[in-house]
């Protein structure tokens, strides 16, 4: 077990591969278990680092508020400790804002961007107040409620109809998140500051990929993305919702790996 320690947070990490390096952001709600397909298949050709986010999965948990640059000093903190200078930064819903910020603010530690299924916007005022009533009642009684809610944001129709298996692992996942965490993860989420006048200045390349059946953060936020960025590809991924590396793993390996071969030497 890897960790790292960062603004008094214990930071758990996946260390594996070799060859340039690659590192992992997952969705809110996961952990770094959602790359598993991809780790596989990058891990002969590439290191992969693979940290779960603050208060998921085996990281530490988190009660006081945070930020999505706190998020990214995290994964700074992990790549100091493995003496990693520059990485391609690659991450899902809030893995690729964090990468997106790290971009802006940290362009000496990112070689590149694989972006899925994010938005580089603030969050509007209508989800925010979904979102946080969802939180307030999360408060009450647990996660547990609202799970059915959550993995229909999650997953797209595609999915829950053929693969009821891996979205009933991923529910049993949610139930058991521990809800402080999630709350304060939840408002760093609602906090963000919009990035949409600054993606012109990022200059390294990009691969931006998005569901076509996500209802979480739909296909036009990532076409916004693409369209902004200097030096980007868009790629949109079929029969797949919000969680597309699970969901439709060999596509989204196959135009990872495309990218990788094409840039990250």
């Amino acid at each position: 077990m890897a960790v790292v320690q960062n603004q008094g947070v214990e930071i758990f990490f996946e260390d594996s591969g070799a060859g340039p390096p690659v590192v992992l952001g997952h969705s809110f709600l996961c952990s770094g278990m959602m790359w598993r397909e991809q780790v596989a298949a990058l891990g002969a050709r590439f290191r992969v680092i693979n940290p779960d986010l603050r208060g998921h999965g085996r990281s530490g948990h988190v009660t006081r508020p945070f930020s999505l640059y706190d998020a990214l000093s995290d994964v700074i903190a992990v790549l100091d400790q493995l003496s990693i200078e520059r990485a391609t930064w690659c991450g899902l819903s809030i893995g690729g804002m964090v990468a997106l910020r790290a971009a802006l603010t940290r362009p000496d530690r990112v070689a590149g961007l694989i972006l899925l299924d994010t938005d580089a916007g603030p969050e509007t005022g209508l989800r925010k107040l979904k979102f946080r009533a969802m939180g307030a009642g999360a408060g009450v009684v647990g996660l547990r409620p609202f799970v059915p809610s959550i993995a229909r944001l999650m997953f797209g129709a595609t999915t829950r109809r053929q693969n009821p298996t891996l979205v009933s692992e991923w529910k049993r996942q949610f139930a058991s998140l521990h809800v402080p965490s999630v709350l304060r993860c939840l408002e760093a989420l609602m906090r963000r500051d919009s990035l949409l006048g600054r993606l012109d200045q990022i200059g390294v390349p990009a691969l931006v990929l998005v569901g076509e059946e996500d209802r979480s953060l739909p296909p036009p936020l990532s076409r916004r993305i693409h369209d902004r960025l200097r030096h980007s590809t868009f790629g949109m991924i079929p029969a797949a919702g919000h969680l597309s590396p699970l969901e439709r793993p060999a596509p989204v390996t196959e135009a990872i790996l495309g990218f990788l071969t094409a840039h990250a030497n």
